[in-house]
């Protein structure tokens, strides 16, 4: 059972982080924060990025929880918490998507001068920013306990490092992407990939709801 748990994690947590991320609608702001520099040069910030936001995804996912635990936070909290920030940004994303690409685009406008912005602000804030952060945490704290630990931590960890490829090649291949899919194709896999998170937002909100009131209703019986 354990290859079939985490692959089920996998197939949960991947669309998750790139629905929040998005590296392909993010491709198209890389591409024109970095458009003039040399091409060796865009690759090692597409290498740095990528490595940068494994860091930053992987220990928001399994650290965040430890952190918010030494603020009497409880796991049952954050994952409505979670969810609903989750669903928030989700809707955002499907009802404005122009709106946050121009957010994003003037948190990424530092990169195009400088030499040392692979972590900031092309890591953070523009790749894996506060909803990122967000979302791995949720998923982290939906983590169960006993046996089905080790194929969650496996399947989430694979699915954060399937992440920073796709980050990785997302970027490397920024300037193709943009010629191929246009800004409308880029916008409509926004859209799709918003609906998906939405969905994961309300999941991650129902856990959560479940821990709360599952107690509650062992008790009345």
């Amino acid at each position: 059972m354990l290859p079939f748990d985490a692959l089920s994690t996998f197939l949960l947590v991947f669309p998750a982080l790139f629905s929040i991320v998005n590296p392909i609608a993010g491709a198209f702001i890389f591409h024109e924060a970095t458009k003039f520099r040399a091409e060796d040069d865009q690759a090692l910030l597409a290498r740095k990025v990528a490595l940068y936001s494994l860091i930053v995804m992987l220990v928001a996912m399994w650290g965040g929880s430890v952190v918010l635990n030494l603020f009497g936070i409880s796991i049952a909290a954050l994952r409505i918490a979670g969810g609903l920030v989750v669903s928030l940004w989700a809707w955002s994303i499907l009802s404005a998507p122009e709106a946050r690409e121009e957010r994003k685009r003037g948190e990424a406008a530092p990169a195009a001068e400088g030499d040392d912005v692979a972590f900031f602000p092309l890591t953070l804030p523009f790749t894996t920013g506060p909803g990122t952060i967000a979302v791995a945490i949720a998923l982290g704290s939906s983590r169960p306990s006993g046996e089905a630990l080790i194929p969650y931590m496996i399947g989430a960890t694979a699915a954060t490092l399937a992440m920073a490829v796709s980050i990785w090649l997302g970027y490397l291949y920024a300037g193709r992407i943009a010629g191929l899919l246009g800004p409308s194709g880029s916008r409509t896999l926004t859209r799709l990939s918003a609906f998906l998170l939405l969905a994961v937002g309300v999941q991650i909100t129902i856990a959560g709801v479940t821990d709360v009131l599952a107690p509650l209703l062992a008790a009345r019986r």
